[in-house]
């Protein structure tokens, strides 16, 4: 298991991070909307989508996919974004990738 926690699909399993500390290379879903898409429209599909993604039957479904669900607003998962664009732009540089 790549990502910092356990998950809840296979719970018995540590994450590597508990034998090497800090590491965390996990990878994420998330659905977005086009730049200048006003924001009442936003909040409206941010709303639904954390309420779908709250109901039990979706939850569990996706538990069992593998996937952790977890609401956020638009501000925390920009924030998301960011942050992973800033930890794997590290990554490739210090690894001297080149697309080809």
């Amino acid at each position: 298991m790549t990502s910092a926690k356990r998950l809840a699909a296979v719970p018995d399993i540590p994450p590597l991070g508990d034998a090497v500390p800090g590491y965390e290379g996990s990878g994420w879903l998330g659905i977005g909307a086009p730049r200048n898409t006003p924001a009442d429209i936003v909040g409206k599909l941010n709303e639904e989508i954390n309420a779908v993604i709250a109901e039990p039957a979706m939850h569990e479904h996706m538990i069992g996919l593998g996937i952790e669900p977890e609401a956020m607003s638009p501000a925390q998962f920009g924030k998301l974004i960011l942050e992973a664009t800033e930890k794997w732009a590290k990554v490739i540089k210090f690894a001297d990738l080149k697309v080809n």
